[in-house]
């Protein structure tokens, strides 16, 4: 017979397969809603999924995440057309994204529901963040104040954040690009990246909403420098900088406590 040890491993790898496999659907379904959203196109009243160059509505066997992409090649069985290999990339790592996150909160010893509800909300919110400016170099400012709405409010309601350190993030990360897009009057950044800013603040506090940004600045100048080195970039080439601070921002919230504890020791 089987022992404790192993039922229990077992039942974790069937847990995590599935939420594995959510994360694919949900990373199924954002492919689809981002590129809808860029064309204009209402999800509701077109709920079926098509193909992004003839529209063409798939059926479902051709709509199996990852697996439909692999079959079919790449291409659109209609059209012929190619389908992008982000849209492969966007599904799989959504769903190792997922796993992450949800084993972030299992191994915690006070376990909350609100806190992993709102870290999937997070997860979302920056994969459109990333995918979308990534795609379209647009920070789409609907998600940005859903996102702020959300994050705060859990953050004071629910998980008792301190309301002083949220405002300070908020003022400090958009106050932060606002200045930047004022004094350039609006060449170095856009509009998105103030809104992100204060959506960055009011999840994550004004310690780590530094630390974010700091991470995005590091990550942005060392991939503009390969750029450039690969003549891949000259110096007027417009970066997406919004992929940059979603990247941040992931890390800020699970490692940020730890990365600031460990610099503050230098200071004692």
């Amino acid at each position: 017979m089987l022992d404790l040890g192993i039922y229990i491993a077992l039942l974790g790898g069937i847990i995590y397969f599935f939420v594995f496999i959510l994360g694919l659907i949900l990373g199924s379904f954002l492919n689809s809603w981002m590129w809808r959203v860029h064309d204009n196109i209402k999800i509701v009243s077109n709920s079926r999924s098509m193909c992004p160059n003839c529209r063409y509505q798939l059926r479902w066997y051709e709509n199996i995440p990852l697996i439909s992409w692999l079959v079919l090649r790449a291409h659109c069985s209609k059209c012929k057309k190619p389908i992008h290999w982000s849209y492969f990339v966007v599904e799989l790592f959504t769903g190792f994204l997922m796993m992450y996150v949800v084993a972030q909160h299992v191994k915690l010893v006070h376990f909350s529901e609100w806190t992993l509800l709102r870290d999937v909300c997070f997860l979302t919110l920056l994969i459109i963040t990333f995918v979308y400016d990534l795609r379209y170099k647009i920070i789409l400012s609907s998600v940005v104040w859903v996102g702020t709405l959300i994050g705060f409010l859990i953050n004071i309601s629910v998980l008792n954040f301190s309301a002083t350190s949220l405002l300070l993030g908020m003022v400090l990360g958009g106050g932060f690009f606002l200045f930047q897009y004022i004094i350039s009057s609006g060449k170095w950044i856009g509009g998105g990246d103030v809104r992100m800013g204060i959506m960055m603040g009011a999840w994550l506090g004004w310690q780590n909403t530094i630390l974010a940004l700091f991470i995005a600045y590091v990550l942005g100048a060392l991939v503009g420098v390969i750029l450039l080195f690969f003549k891949k970039a000259d110096g007027k080439t417009e970066i997406p900088f919004g992929t940059f601070l979603a990247i941040g921002t992931f890390l800020a919230i699970y490692y940020g406590n730890g990365l600031i504890g460990w610099y503050l020791q230098f200071l004692k």
